[in-house]
């Protein structure tokens, strides 16, 4: 009942930036600037110097045009060259809000949008060296000798003071986007990560529960070839019955294909016969399938199921199976010596509560437990080997009841407990 190993839901994150998504945000760069410039220089008729900075915009379009003719749209970019664009991107905005005002022009934000961009898709290595590169830029532009464009024969001047002010706003803004865009691109990977994990389990715990179906069906295809052997040999058996030499083999085999034919016979009723039990499930009976796979690895496994009215029959549901299950093992693995298991119902809810006697939570992280690759338990005890592990296990079993209705919740009573409750009519099939 454990997880995935991690390599199994491991994602190559090389190549996971698509050139034409950078394309696209380029071309929209191209057009927004273009636009500006164009309004301001001949629209509202400022001055600016109108050759460079037209001539920066060109290099830019020019840069993409050829991006889009070498490669193909679908193609995936490596770290390396897209750090390579994004710092174009970067070094061509810094040029030209250095031709029109420095940190005196509004426009100066928009540096913020490669770093985000590379906190969100590439390594931690080249968005750093990006986020190193754009703070240069902004450290630049405080010093630009270019006036910003405004209304002719004014010339608006700003203030050293302000001018600082406005620097520290900027480098502010892109410690704060680039540390948040990389926090949300982490978290986002990482429940993808272990939501692959949890619906392979899901698949492997489902084609479980086929099996007895598929070993109906391959009884059912060798009943006819096997028949066809029993009838060859009791003819045989009629007519080399009494040879001294191959008398005796010829019996074996006639018995040893009946054999055959009878456990076939019996595969191929297991699953008629076990229908009703594999898809009604008391709750009683629930819980001592999920547990029993356990009970070898704890001292003592404690079972109580008790309530109000009849049980709770419900379909054999894998889900509920595999993360109670986990949540048990969880607890067998941790415990000192006792695990309990208690299951409560009544006419509105069915809980589920599973204690152990171990160490319990570790109080920094007990707010977090069931988020994928935290730690659930705290660090090695002395004399004990066994570590916390990633919590993603743990993940997959609160995803997995989730799924089917119930609620948990994880505190520290003497050891760990966590409680699982659904409504009942969840828990009940007509």
């Amino acid at each position: 009942m454990t997880a995935p190993p991690a390599e199994m839901v491991a994602k190559d994150r090389r190549s996971s930036l698509r050139l034409q998504t950078l394309v696209w945000l380029r071309w929209l760069a191209v057009a927004g600037q273009t636009t500006t410039v164009t309004f301001v220089a001949f629209g509202i008729d400022f001055s600016l110097p109108v050759i460079p900075v037209f001539a920066l915009i060109a290099a830019l379009a020019i840069g993409n045009l050829l991006l889009v003719l070498r490669f193909p749209a679908t193609q995936r970019v490596e770290p390396r060259f897209a750090f390579a664009l994004l710092g174009f991107d970067v070094m061509q905005l810094t040029a030209l809000l250095f031709l029109t005002g420095g940190l005196a022009n509004p426009f100066v934000p928009l540096i913020t949008v490669p770093v985000i961009i590379s906190f969100t898709a590439l390594p931690l290595r080249y968005a750093v060296a990006l986020l190193v590169l754009a703070i240069g830029g902004v450290t630049i532009l405080a010093i630009a000798p270019f006036p910003l464009p405004w209304y002719a024969g004014l010339t608006l001047e700003i203030e050293p003071v302000l001018k600082f002010g406005i620097w520290i706003a900027i480098v502010s803004m892109l410690s704060f986007a680039a540390a948040y865009a990389r926090r949300i691109s982490l978290e986002a990977q990482q429940i993808s990560d272990a939501l692959a994990a949890t619906e392979l389990v899901l698949q492997r715990e489902q084609h479980l529960s086929q099996l007895d179906g598929l070993a109906a069906a391959a009884a059912h295809e060798l009943g006819t070839p096997l028949g066809t052997i029993a009838v060859v040999a009791k003819e045989m058996a009629r007519d080399l019955g009494d040879d001294p030499i191959h008398g005796e083999d010829v019996q074996l085999l006639v018995s040893q294909s009946q054999r055959c034919r009878d456990i076939l016979s019996r595969i191929a009723s297991l699953s008629k016969e076990d229908e009703s039990h594999m898809r009604r499930m008391p709750l009683s009976s629930l819980v001592e399938e999920a547990a029993a796979p356990h009970r070898p690895f704890v001292a003592d496994m404690q079972i109580e199921v008790e309530g109000e009215g009849p049980e709770p029959v419900g379909q054999r549901n894998p889900a509920i199976l595999y993360g109670l299950g986990n949540i048990i093992e969880n607890a067998a693995e941790h415990a000192d010596r006792t695990v309990t298991v208690t299951a409560r119902h009544d006419a509105t809810r069915v809980t589920i509560t599973v204690s152990d006697d171990g160490g319990g939570y570790a109080p920094d992280i007990l707010s977090r437990i069931g988020d994928p690759f935290v730690s659930d338990r705290q660090g090695e005890r002395q004399g004990d080997k066994r570590g916390g592990g990633l919590g993603l296990g743990l993940f997959i079993a609160k995803t997995l009841l989730e799924r089917s209705g119930a609620t948990l919740a994880f505190e520290n009573a003497e050891g760990a407990r966590i409680t699982i409750t659904w409504p009942r009519w969840r828990m009940e099939t007509e």
